[in-house]
């Protein structure tokens, strides 16, 4: 397992924690945010693919901000691979 934390841009989150095994992503963790929301994202995404991830969350838009913590978890996870 490969333990990876991320400093998200232009969101209300402060901080991505995720865990990957392999390309698998096992966890994902939110700090800051709307927390029900970012929890759920977190649940949805576990067990899937990161190439998934990215496609299914990137360019997603949070009020005109130009990223949403979504698209700041598929940010994270291309900044890893």
């Amino acid at each position: 397992m490969k333990k990876v934390s991320y400093i998200p841009k232009g969101v209300c989150s402060r901080q991505i924690q995720f865990e990957l095994d392999g390309d698998v992503v096992r966890s994902v963790k939110f700090t800051g945010g709307c927390n029900g929301n970012l929890q759920g994202i977190g649940k949805l995404v576990e067990g899937m693919n990161i190439d998934d991830v990215i496609q299914k969350l990137d360019g997603i838009n949070c009020n005109g901000r130009g990223t949403s913590c979504p698209d700041q978890l598929a940010q994270a996870l291309k900044a890893y691979k």
